[in-house]
């Protein structure tokens, strides 16, 4: 727990990008309807990920950074989301439902830099 087991590439043109990393590394996508956004579950050789919609414009190409988003698997999502504001940082997406495999959600470091947290539960609904 506590490690960084899942990343997520947001993308405008996600159909493209799908057939772009397949392309090029292999990986294989399913897309899960029964997430509340557009969402496709890759598989890879190793680390878990996903790509969706991207839901807000990206930074101009000078400004720095844009990255995929990697999220921390943890023991108790909520306990750490209070833990998250209490330091300063932010909820970027309250915490929802993969039906079946767990609990997400999104938040804002102090920085401005975007991670996810998740916590495995195969009850999530």
């Amino acid at each position: 727990m506590n490690t960084i087991s899942y990343f997520e590439i947001q993308s405008a043109h996600p159909e493209n990008a799908v057939n772009f990393y397949r392309e090029i590394f292999g990986w294989r996508f399913m897309k899960d309807e029964n997430i509340p956004i557009p969402y496709w579950r890759i598989e890879t050789d190793g680390i878990r990920g996903g790509l969706l919609q991207r839901p807000a414009q990206t930074p101009p190409l000078a400004c720095g950074t844009n990255a995929y988003v990697c999220s921390i698997e943890v023991v108790d999502i909520d306990t750490l989301a209070e833990k998250i504001e209490s330091l300063g940082g932010q909820i970027a997406l309250p915490k929802f439902a993969v039906p079946g495999v767990c609990w997400h959600a999104y938040f804002v470091d102090p920085d401005g830099n975007t991670f996810g947290l998740f916590q495995p539960d195969p009850e999530a609904r």
